[in-house]
Formats: structure tokens, C-alpha cells, sequence
């Protein structure tokens, strides 16, 4: 059983994957399942109700997913994080975290950003 199976049984074909089976059952990831769901409109609230209820096995919650979430395709690829040099640049030359780097990006005027560019430049060819 792989992520996918999971999915496109509460997705598509309804079909119950987890019959009393706890080898199976054991190979569920609840997590991932929710993340994936979450970025539906349609299942977003549903998602969070499972969420709330971490401590609910992992068959109750499977089956409230294949019962409640009504047959649609649905696909959505992984968010994956923006690279931005101008975050790398200010996170080291303020020394702190990019998080925090992000929360002052939109404070700093375009002549400040040009100095700490000029400050971090290493030199070679561009």
C-alpha cells in the first residue's frame, strides 16, 4: 500500500482499503492524508476536523474520509519553497533566520537592498 492507493480510494473509487486489517492499517499516514486534502476547497474543512482529532485511530479516520468526502478527481502538486537571493542576503547580513528575514524583506527601501547586496557580494563573474 503506498500513499496513492489511500488517496485514490477516498478520492475516486471508495472502495475500503482498511478492513480490520491492521497491517494495513498500520501503513496509513494519517498526516500526509490530511496535508493532501487540505488543499482542496471541497475537503479543506474536513481535513481540519481530522486534524483536531489526532487521537482518533487511524481506521476512524480514514473511514470518516471515505464516507464524507464525495468521489471527485483531484490532484495538486507539492508546494515547494521559493529560492530568493535577496532573503539569503539579508538573513546573513543581519545574522537571523530566514523567517525573520522574510517579515522584514518588505521593510527595507530599494537603496538599503542594493547595500547589502554590495556588502555580501563574494566577487566572480555574475
Amino acid at each position: 500500500m503506498q500513499l496513492k492507493d489511500f488517496l485514490n480510494s477516498i478520492n475516486n473509487t471508495k472502495q475500503n482499503l482498511i478492513d480490520d486489517d491492521n497491517k494495513v492499517e498500520k501503513l496509513y499516514p494519517p498526516f500526509i492524508v490530511n496535508k493532501c486534502l487540505s488543499y482542496f476547497p471541497d475537503t479543506i474543512l474536513m481535513a481540519n476536523q481530522v486534524n483536531g482529532c489526532p487521537h482518533i485511530d487511524r481506521k476512524m479516520q480514514y473511514d470518516y474520509y471515505v464516507y464524507q468526502i464525495r468521489p471527485k478527481k483531484r490532484f495538486a502538486p507539492w508546494a515547494k519553497k521559493i529560492e530568493d537571493q535577496d532573503l539569503e542576503l539579508v538573513s546573513k547580513a543581519y545574522n537571523i533566520s530566514e523567517q525573520k528575514a522574510l517579515e522584514i524583506m518588505d521593510l527595507l527601501t530599494p537603496e538599503k537592498m542594493e547595500k547589502i547586496r554590495k556588502s555580501q557580494f563574494i566577487g566572480g563573474h555574475k
